[in-house]
């Protein structure tokens, strides 16, 4: 055990521990926003999604800003306003909510907590890039597990807390949240020792620029759009198409969530040492796999089996595509490159729901609906097994240190 924290600077370990009370603040507040403005404010359900739709984009575009940001500015002190954004948001929020304050401000005030949800992403994989080379894949793993803690603590927190205390007190306790990662930040994460930044003025939209990060964008794509069904289309189909309770729909989220918990680093550690081209066609092949099978299966032990195929697929391909999404990046931009991966994650989350609405609409029969998007996850897994071995050093080194230890080599 000792060993094990010894693996990783005591910085990642609070980076970590971070992700897992930021996400713990936010979920146990925010999923419960939709029901008050359904039930206690009387707004109807089709301007609750407008409401969730605009404020996921903003938190999109909050990401790529943020990595711009953390380039010019340097990551520490983004990634510090960040949560200082967040916690004037959540008091505004906590206001607003206990004053019944209009719709449209409770609209704008949580867009704020979204958007300051997405400047903070970037400076801090850019920071876990900084000071995990080597072992890149591994320490996205674990800041992955403290994101799917907090994801399980948070909703059980706040039924907790909103049964005792009125619903606008749960934003004061996302504003302490806040506050006790931004003491975590400022006292446990040093600046990360790279070179100046001078060079990064400029160049906003340099991670758009590099063909070799176009391509690697341009096959994750379309595993996102795969991705995207799990709140979304799957619940629809599970539910009203198959006929399982939602409790039983419940479980499956549940089981995806501790598989991802307990199995997250162990994999991650254990592919650490694999091309990452591997890593990213199989991740990509086991989840379209998981969701081509839910267009055969009727019963709920094999959705079980499917499910659990599918979080496989999600627990190889995600560390892996941020470890190579931060290899392809220079080193002065590094959080731009990793904005503009989180900006296309988000973009092909919310088109893979709106695709598979439609599909879930218009689709004959489940074979067609299940293989039409399980085709895009194979598309992925062709173009990654094939890529070129001249596309980049990221996606053929076993160690990720490689590039780096390269480029600090003497030159004659």
């Amino acid at each position: 055990m000792r060993n094990f924290f010894r693996r990783f600077d005591r910085a990642v370990w609070s980076l970590a521990l971070t992700q897992l009370i930021t996400t713990a603040g936010f979920s146990l507040a925010l999923p419960f926003l939709s029901l008050y403005l359904f039930r206690d404010r009387g707004l109807s359900m089709s301007a609750v999604g407008t409401i969730m739709l605009l404020a996921g984009l903003v938190g999109a575009l909050g990401e790529f800003l943020g990595g711009d940001l953390s380039d010019r500015l340097g990551r520490k002190p983004v990634l510090l306003g960040a949560i200082l954004f967040r916690i004037f948001a959540f008091l505004g929020l906590a206001f607003l909510v206990f004053r019944e304050g209009t719709i449209w401000n409770i609209a704008l005030m949580y867009m704020a907590v979204r958007l300051s949800g997405g400047l903070a992403i970037p400076p801090v994989l850019a920071l876990v890039a900084d000071l995990t080379v080597g072992k890149r894949v591994e320490g996205y793993g674990l800041l992955r597990v403290g994101v799917n803690v907090g994801w399980a603590l948070g909703p059980a927190l706040g039924g907790y807390l909103a049964a005792r205390f009125p619903y606008a007190s749960l934003f004061l306790f996302g504003a302490t949240a806040a506050f006790l990662t931004f003491l975590l930040v400022l006292f446990w994460v040093p600046k990360p020792r790279i070179r100046a930044m001078a060079a990064a003025t400029r160049g906003t939209f340099t991670a758009f620029k590099d063909p070799d990060f176009l391509c690697f964008l341009g096959a994750s794509i379309l595993v996102f759009l795969v991705a995207g069904q799990l709140v979304s289309t799957l619940s629809v189909f599970t539910v009203a198409k198959v006929g399982i309770s939602k409790a039983q729909f419940s479980g499956l989220l549940t089981l995806n969530g501790l598989l991802v918990v307990v199995f997250q680093y162990p994999l991650a550690r254990a592919v650490q040492g694999w091309p990452r081209r591997a890593g990213l066609a199989l991740g990509a092949l086991l989840y379209s796999l998981g969701y081509l099978s839910f267009g055969w299966i009727r019963s709920f032990p094999l959705m079980l089996v499917a499910i659990t195929i599918v979080t496989v697929g999600e627990v190889l391909f995600t560390p892996v595509a941020q470890a190579v999404a931060a290899d392809l990046a220079p080193e002065k931009h590094r959080g731009r490159y990793l904005g503009a991966f989180g900006l296309v994650e988000s973009f092909g989350w919310f088109s893979g729901a709106f695709l598979g609405g439609v599909l879930l609409d218009w689709a004959p029969n489940p074979q067609v609906l299940w293989g039409a998007i399980a085709s895009l996850g194979f598309l992925a897994t062709l173009v990654f097994g094939i890529f070129p071995k001249g596309l980049h050093r990221a996606l053929q080194e076993k160690t990720p240190g490689a590039l780096h230890e390269e480029n600090r080599r003497p030159r004659s």
